[in-house]
Parts: C-alpha cells; structure tokens; sequence
C-alpha cells in the first residue's frame, strides 16, 4: 500500500481505505477464480494496482467522464482507476462471466459507487463513452476496430476522446499503423520501480 501513497500522496482517507482493502479482498477471490498469476498476488500493489494508476499520469479524467474499461479481467485498470477518481464512471466490461463476477464483488465491497460491469464480448457492447482504457488485451488495431463505435464526439477532458492502453515491451511496429494519432509514454518516467523499465502508456486519438 506504501508504493500507492508515494505517487499519490493528496489520497482521501476512504481512498485510502478502498487502496487498503484490495489486497485480502484480491487474495481472497483469487483462491477461488484466477484472476492474477498465483505468483504475482504478493506484488499486487506495484503490478497491477500501481501499474493501472499509470494512466492517471497521462490524463486527469474531469468530473462526468465515462470510460469503459474493456477485458478488464478481474478489475485491471478499472477498479484502481475508479478509487482515484471518484467523480467519473467506469464500466468493466469481459467476455469471461467468473472474472466480471469478481470485478463486481469487489467494487461492492469497497462501496465504488461509479462502476458498473458487464458480461459480454466487445463488440456487443454498444454504448458510447469519452474513453476506453484496457491492459494488453489485444493488438492495438484489431482494438481500435472494435473500440471506435463506442467513443463518442462531444468532448470535455484536456485530451481528446479515445484509447488508453497499457502495454509492454517493444511497440513500434504495434504503434505504426496509427502512430500520427497516438502517444507513448514510458512509465519509467513517472514510477521509479524497475518493473516499469518496459511498460508504456499508449494514447490513440479518435476523431468520432
């Protein structure tokens, strides 16, 4: 928990609370349903928690945002996300029905107000938000085809709407194809554990 309130230090004490809760909450669910490697729940915090607030460094989401957080897995980014900011809303969206069920409970349980979840593969979701966020679901083009009916136009957050993902290793080629919309941006620069060494933030503009 220390490594989250070191990049975050201005946290309320019910964020605090909610940060606290995740790791017996994760370990719990995760005996039951995989949700995180076995091996990594010990470093829940840095690899998953830390890593999904990577993106609040690329954007401070305003009040009202709407955001879908596709393959969220059992909560990754979305959940963390949802902690820091509690004004915008959040819907987890994955094709596996047991991984949703946990993302569920553990908003219930940390009280999130702003998340909804849903079961269902990406293209059958069909509302539209001011972005999707996702964690190294899919080939950023194959996403971007899927994503772009669910951005809508209207715009009110310093960047324009789109695509945020987060992505490891080698991306030039990934990035190539749409790379006059989109930004990278190396987390090493913003978190100092080696960890983030390879890990970016990838940004994808679309225009409606």
């Amino acid at each position: 928990m220390d490594i989250i309130l070191k990049y975050f230090p201005n946290l309320s004490e019910v964020q605090k609370q909610q940060f606290a809760a995740l790791y017996d909450l994760y370990t719990d669910w995760n005996s039951k349903i995989n949700v995180i490697s076995r091996k990594d729940i010990t470093n829940l915090y840095e690899h998953h928690v830390l890593h999904s607030l990577g993106i609040a460094k690329i954007i401070q989401f305003r009040p009202g945002t709407e955001v879908m957080d596709l393959g969220t897995g059992g909560g990754f980014p979305g959940i963390p996300l949802a902690i820091l900011f509690p004004d915008t809303h959040f819907h987890l969206v994955d094709s596996i029905g047991k991984k949703v069920k946990v993302a569920t409970e553990i908003a219930q349980a940390i009280g999130l107000k702003n998340v909804t979840t849903r079961h269902c593969r990406a293209e059958e979701e069909k509302q539209q938000f001011d972005f999707v966020v996702s964690r190294a679901v899919m080939p950023l083009t194959d996403l971007l085809k899927i994503i772009r009916k669910n951005i809508r136009k209207e715009q009110h957050n310093a960047l324009p709407n789109g695509l945020i993902c987060l992505k490891g290793g080698e991306l030039e080629k990934e990035v190539m194809p749409v790379k006059h919309q989109a930004l990278v941006y190396d987390l090493k620069d913003y978190f100092d554990e080696e960890y983030f060494e390879t890990k970016k933030v990838v940004y994808v503009t679309i225009n409606g």
